[in-house]
């Protein structure tokens, strides 16, 4: 797990966002944020809004995002910063490609949508009342944050951060951990509030940090020393702030470790595709092409089938209907099973294999990096692959994954 540190940390819109290559910047993209920017400007669709929350309850609903996704974030985040903290956290939205973040008297909502073509990209929608407003994209300002996927061209990407938040919702030393399935629970969700049941597991959320920058000379090892107790299995978050402002009074501990599951498989495959594209563009031999394909390749599979996934030592359970809801979403094959079965006594998933594989993303990867992907997991759900990497999933889990696909995954 990385650490992040840097003079600011800036978690845009519903993340950190990495600055994009310029030529990313200049393509015109089709996905549902861009539609609806068009349709509204065209006058044949309008967005609805209220005196508490603006263009949010309509917006989520046009661009079909569950309000039982909302999380929430009190760590100082967003271009907006100045308004977040413990007593006004930021709401997060979220589906299956769509990411919306709305902080309560902000100025706009963030959107985020990953594009097939392009990954990441994101836009801001005025909070001032207009019968047509504007789906403005952003090229620049969300592009500001610090890091890349260390390529030769910069990849836009999102990251689920957790931080040590001071009471006023600043991170400690500006250090974060990235979250993700491999993330211990212990150290998810610094700087989010979290709802839910998790018996005598611990994490970060809830929790304000009375300390100094200068006691914390190591994260995780802070971390691993800190009583936790005050934040855990919190049902109800009205103590904290006014919940009523919100459109929902959770921040859902299995919507969390979703998001955290998706945005990492979001992000390999982005990171994938540049690579790919870039060697392309680059006229690499055929061997240079196959390794990058590989490198890539192998980078997709283990996020989708939970490699290294931080295993739970007891059940999770949420407090709103986000869970019924996702998996409510299917698709399911003819013995009922969907990819979207959430287990929560142990892992994340039922079957462990993501959920992305029917994503619009996955299916526009490049052609030798979807071929190298299909393929090797079908060597692993077949048995062929049988490495220690792939030990967590048993032969039961192996051939319902595979079933499961041949029945609702076209040419798989």
């Amino acid at each position: 797990m990385r650490l992040f540190r840097s003079a600011r940390i800036l978690i845009c819109s519903l993340t950190v966002l990495i600055p994009a290559a310029p030529r990313t910047l200049r393509e015109e993209v089709k996905n549902s944020a861009a539609d609806l920017a068009q349709q509204i400007q065209a006058r044949k669709i309008v967005l609805n809004y209220d005196e508490t929350h603006g263009y949010l309850r309509s917006l989520l609903k046009q661009l079909n995002v569950p309000i039982s996704s909302q999380t929430l974030v009190f760590s100082k985040s967003s271009f907006q910063l100045s308004q977040i903290g413990p007593e006004a956290p930021r709401a997060v939205y979220f589906n299956d490609d769509v990411y919306v973040g709305w902080v309560n008297h902000g100025q706009f909502i963030e959107i985020a949508e990953v594009d097939p073509q392009t990954g990441p990209v994101f836009y801001k929608l005025t909070q001032e009342y207009d019968p047509y407003p504007l789906v403005q994209r952003e090229t620049e300002e969300c592009l500001v944050c610090h890091d890349t996927f260390q390529t030769s061209t910069p990849v836009p990407r999102l990251l689920m951060l957790s931080v040590l938040p001071n009471p006023e919702g600043n991170a400690l030393k500006a250090a974060a951990l990235i979250t993700n399935d491999q993330s211990p629970l212990r150290e998810r969700w610094g700087g989010w509030y979290v709802t839910g049941t998790h018996g005598m597991q611990r994490h970060l959320g809830n929790t304000l940090v009375r300390a100094r920058a200068d006691d914390v000379d190591d994260m995780k090892k802070f971390i691993a020393r800190m009583d936790l107790s005050v934040g855990a299995n919190v049902t109800d978050l009205r103590s904290k702030f006014d919940t009523k402002e919100y459109l929902s009074p959770h921040s859902d501990i299995v919507a969390l470790m979703v998001l955290g599951h998706q945005t990492h498989v979001h992000n390999m495959i982005t990171s994938g595709v540049y690579e790919i594209r870039d060697a392309i563009t680059q006229g690499l031999s055929r061997e240079k092409m196959a390794d990058a394909v590989k490198d890539a390749g192998e980078r997709i599979v283990r996020a989708m089938l939970f490699v290294s996934e931080a295993q739970l030592t007891e059940p999770i359970r949420g407090t709103s209907s986000f869970a019924e809801e996702f998996m409510k979403r299917g698709p399911r094959d003819s013995k009922g099973r969907s990819l979207r079965d959430l287990d929560l006594q142990h892992r994340l998933l039922r079957y462990p294999l993501s959920y992305l594989i029917y994503s619009k993303s996955f299916d526009a990867m490049p052609g030798e990096l979807k071929d190298y992907v299909n393929r090797r997991v079908r060597e692993v759900l077949t048995g062929e692959d049988k490495s220690a990497d792939f030990q967590h999933l048993s032969a039961e889990d192996r051939t319902a994954i595979l079933e499961i696909l041949r029945e609702t995954k076209p040419g798989f």
